[in-house]
């Protein structure tokens, strides 16, 4: 019997861990800005669960936010001190397994290789941070996976057996040499899946990840899922996204019910020298009584996404937090997060 589950996100997380933007990083020419960006995302989080910040500066992080947040908030922060090559905790920070009710076993953390999306960028540093966190106790024990190459923001649980992924990421090259076949059967191994679900459309331009399933599609409680729509038929990305819609409406429950489908706006093209940004409404954050939601300084959009994050999670405040400075680096604010359980 298995004693083990991939959890869904909304359930009672004992904190997120954010690594923090420094000088050595890509950010290097947003410092300011991005630092500003992680100082309202702690505020928020804070205020609703304990915070890990990995630097590679305690000192001057601590000073940063103490700046800014209130003493009550400070003490709700970990600083770990650690040398690091970015800020994405969502792909470098390790799953978590949880035991099923009744059973006796111990939650799990699974330590996944990064290798940068596919060897694109530098990553050995923060693919070590796990294996640092967990030496000095702050994780706990770690299940080495390091023969398989898996980021966070690429499989979504629903916490009830079913795995989300995109064939656009998992097959892309320099990651796993395995085919789909193979692909499905380590992940239903190693994450106790029931089921893998493949969707194989929606990859947003501009997208470093080769098409991560949290920038598209992201599961919410009652069998829900929201998802990324396009409805303007000059949009580039258009003809993708209507492929991925039909997708959706063909998927079953696993006991054979259709999905309950909340679409979710396409941001109007975000540009920067001339190439386009992968902003999306999908990338938001669930927090113990609250979501944060992505904005773009588009006020019609923002407000429905708000709106329509808001049905799926009626129990939780909905917090619109700027995301425009995250996107200059291809990402956003689920990214940069990883909660543990």
């Amino acid at each position: 019997m298995d004693h083990l589950y991939f959890p869904a996100e909304w359930e009672r997380q004992r904190c997120i861990q954010l690594t923090w933007p420094h000088a050595g990083t890509d950010w290097a020419d947003c410092l300011t800005d991005i630092t500003k960006t992680f100082v309202e995302l702690s505020s928020v989080i804070t205020r609703h669960e304990p915070l890990l910040v990995v630097t590679p500066d305690p000192a001057s992080t601590h000073s940063t936010l103490a700046s800014r947040l209130s003493p009550e908030a400070l003490r709700r922060v970990t600083f770990f001190q650690c040398a690091t090559n970015d800020t994405w905790a969502r792909d470098h920070g390790a799953l978590t397994l949880l035991p099923v009710a009744g059973s006796t076993a111990s939650p799990r953390l699974l330590d996944f290789r990064f290798n940068g999306w596919g060897e694109k960028f530098p990553s050995e540093l923060d693919n070590a941070i796990n294996r640092h966190l967990s030496q000095s106790g702050i994780l706990g024990p770690l299940d080495d996976h390091d023969d398989f190459v898996l980021e966070g923001g690429s499989v979504e649980s629903d916490g009830a057996g079913t795995v989300f992924t995109t064939s656009m990421c998992l097959l892309a090259p320099h990651r796993n040499d395995l085919d789909r076949e193979g692909l499905e059967r380590e992940l239903r191994r190693r994450l106790h899946a029931a089921r893998v679900v493949w969707l194989d459309h929606g990859s947003l331009i501009g997208d470093d990840t080769d098409g991560h399933i949290d920038t598209i599609v992201r599961c919410a409680p009652g069998d829900t899922l929201l998802h990324v729509c396009s409805d303007d038929p000059s949009d580039a990305q258009h003809a993708n996204f209507q492929a991925l819609e039909r997708q959706l409406h063909e998927l079953r429950t696993l006991d054979g019910r259709p999905y309950r489908l909340l679409p979710l706006p396409m941001p109007h093209a975000i540009m920067e020298d001339g190439e386009r940004l992968p902003a999306t409404y999908a990338n938001f954050l669930i927090l113990n009584g609250a979501v944060v939601v992505p904005t773009y300084d588009q006020p019609d959009n923002d407000a429905l996404a708000c709106e329509t994050i808001g049905k799926a999670f009626p129990d939780r405040d909905v917090v619109p937090l700027d995301a425009r400075t995250i996107i200059c680096q291809h990402g956003s604010i689920h990214c940069l997060t990883m909660q543990y359980y």
